[in-house]
């Protein structure tokens, strides 16, 4: 749907459509920055944890978690958080509000899977605190941005 100002040039499409997308796009892009600044957040904690002595090993199938494997899954999940916060978007009418409810209600569940794993008590509140440092990125990004987004 294109508009014709007096001139005889096409406007472009109209403001309703193009405001509703300039407000999804700004939302993935700025939930995509938070992503990177929270794999690299969250792996850089875990390093550091494995630097103070933190060996990251699991008694299930006795492996140790690798470095990149917090970056993969940060990344997995923030991108998970950024399509929850579009769909919020488009069909909520109170997102950031939505948003924060449910991204700290996941971020809630997933603390039991490390209180599950019968690792030893340095990796287990090493990975109950990396679970919250992507949250402490995510959750709040992307609920401004959902705030400034539909005022």
């Amino acid at each position: 749907m294109n508009s014709m100002n007096d001139t005889g040039f096409v406007a472009g499409p109209a403001s309703g459509q193009t405001s509703h997308t300039h407000r999804l796009r700004g939302l993935a892009g700025t939930g995509f920055i938070a992503t990177l600044a929270a794999m690299v957040a969250t792996t850089l904690a875990a390093a550091l944890a494995q630097a103070v002595g933190v060996d990251f090993e699991v008694p299930d199938g006795g492996e140790t978690i690798p470095l990149s494997g917090f970056a993969v899954v940060t990344g997995f999940f923030s991108v998970v958080g950024i399509v929850i916060a579009v769909a919020l978007l488009r069909w909520s009418a109170r997102p950031a509000e939505r948003f924060v409810w449910t991204a700290v209600s996941l971020t809630a569940i997933s603390l039991v899977p490390p209180l599950l794993s019968g690792a030893n008590t340095a990796t287990t509140t090493a990975l109950l605190g990396l679970h919250l440092v992507p949250a402490t990125v995510m959750i709040p990004t992307l609920a401004r941005s959902l705030r400034t987004r539909t005022d």
